[in-house]
C-alpha cells in the first residue's frame, strides 16, 4: 500500500470518516478488496456518492488510460467490505451498465467536478461500481 493511501486511511479512521487536504469536504469510503492475483486484502480510499441505499465509486484513476488495480480486484471478487464513517459494510459490487453508468458518473461529477476532467483526459470508458450493502 502506498504511503499516501496509508496516511489517508489513518486520518479517515481517526476522524470518523473525515479527511482533509485534497479530500476535505468530500465523501470517502475505504474499499476493502481481495487481490485478483494475490488473494491478499487491499484497502483503497475512494470518493463515493450515495444512490439511495447504494454507494457508488468510480474507477477513474484520475483519468489515466488504464483502470486502477482495485477495479480488477472488484471484478474478480465482487464480495467486498467497505468502511463509511464509523460503520463497516459487507457489499456486493457490480459494474454499472448504460444508461445507469452515465447517470451515476454525472452524479459524482456534480459533487466533485474533477471527475469531469478525468473523463476528458482519457478515451477509455471509466467504470462505475455500485456497492449494494448485504443486509
Amino acid at each position: 500500500m502506498s504511503d499516501w493511501n496509508e496516511k489517508v486511511i489513518k486520518e479517515f479512521r481517526a476522524n470518523n470518516g473525515k479527511v482533509g487536504g485534497h479530500f476535505e469536504g468530500k465523501t470517502l469510503l475505504l474499499l476493502h478488496t481481495k487481490g485478483a492475483k494475490s488473494g491478499q486484502e487491499r484497502i483503497n480510499p475512494v470518493a463515493c456518492v450515495r444512490d439511495g441505499e447504494r454507494f457508488v465509486v468510480i474507477a477513474s484513476k484520475s483519468g489515466a488510460d488504464s483502470h486502477p488495480d482495485w477495479y480488477f480486484n472488484v471484478v474478480a471478487n465482487p464480495q467486498v467490505t467497505f468502511e463509511f464513517g464509523t460503520e463497516t459494510f459487507q457489499a456486493q459490487a457490480t459494474v454499472a451498465e448504460e444508461p445507469e453508468r452515465t447517470r451515476l458518473y454525472d452524479k459524482m461529477a456534480e459533487m466533485m467536478p474533477g471527475f469531469n476532467d478525468y473523463r476528458a483526459k482519457t478515451t477509455r470508458v471509466i467504470p462505475v461500481i455500485v456497492l449494494t450493502p448485504i443486509k
